[in-house]
């Protein structure tokens, strides 16, 4: 299916994104690394937008869609830069799998808000995904391990309302099909964030901003990242539900993980492998669950 296609294609080019980002962000801070994939992902989304826009008629966002789009990329703006703060103090692969809590929360969101059934099977794959990240976090009580825990998991709440977001915008538009929709929806979401980021960085943190700049090469490597994993993100919400895009994405834990021990250099313990293994048993889970 072309859904899954799409979200493997994005989790793997995520990962090596989020791996940029991490080694920019000595070098420009936590904020300065956040803005670097939308300013310099902006571009790229729109260069391929106006490709597009030579081969088919583009459909105009109305105030419904805009509004969709514009709380998915102000609640990815606030992931980012929480993942990136986690990153910072915790190891890549345990704070990727950290934010692989967004399949729960996007579970018991669609509960809430879209009245899904959330029965004792349910319940039983989340509490089992839970106690997973747990085991993941390896988080020391007495030696205020907790922030880089509660850092990770916020993250990944702030990623499912983005996802919602994204995907309320793309199905809001008044046609279109799969890839004119998550292209249009990609480039006015990217285009919003570099103006919010510019703007932040130009009064609160210059330094930042001329940081992302002295760095462009680096800089724009992760942009054209950040744009690409992003357009298959937008395709695959295009194609079907968040939840559905957010719980095959699991694998980016594995990928992280591979990532962490290769390249950073980062040692897994044998908790935390116990806590993945319980991560994908659970979010797993809830995939049967959903097919069911």
């Amino acid at each position: 299916m072309g859904w899954i296609i799409a979200t493997l294609i994005a989790s793997a080019a995520q990962t090596a994104r989020n791996a940029a980002q991490r080694q920019l962000t000595a070098q420009v801070g936590t904020m300065g690394a956040t803005a670097v994939r939308f300013v310099f992902g902006a571009p790229f989304a729109l260069v391929f937008l106006a490709v597009l826009a030579m081969r088919v008629e583009l459909p105009h966002p109305d105030a419904a869609a805009l509004a969709w789009v514009a709380g998915g990329a102000l609640t990815q703006i606030a992931a980012t830069a929480l993942m990136l703060q986690a990153i910072s103090s915790r190891g890549f692969g345990v704070v990727t799998a950290l934010m692989k809590t967004e399949p729960v929360t996007l579970a018991i969101l669609g509960a809430v808000l879209l009245a899904e059934p959330l029965g004792p099977a349910r319940m039983g794959a989340i509490a089992i995904a839970t106690f997973g990240v747990v085991l993941m976090s390896g988080a020391d009580f007495g030696q205020g391990g907790w922030r880089p825990v509660a850092l990770g998991i916020a993250a990944g709440l702030f990623f499912g309302l983005s996802a919602i977001g994204f995907r309320g915008g793309i199905l809001a538009l008044p046609h279109g099909d799969f890839l004119t929709r998550a292209a249009v929806m990609l480039a006015v979401s990217l285009t919003l964030q570099a103006a919010v980021m510019l703007a932040w960085l130009a009064l609160a943190d210059r330094p930042a901003l001329r940081g992302i700049m002295r760095h462009g090469r680096a800089s724009v490597g992760a942009g054209f990242l950040g744009a690409f994993a992003s357009l298959f993100w937008f395709l695959g919400f295009a194609l079907t539900s968040a939840a559905n895009v957010r719980t095959l994405a699991l694998v980016e834990v594995l990928m992280a993980q591979a990532v962490s021990g290769r390249l950073l250099r980062q040692r897994t313990s044998p908790r935390q492998m116990a806590g993945m293994a319980l991560i994908v048993t659970g979010v797993g889970a809830l995939i049967a669950l959903g097919a069911g």
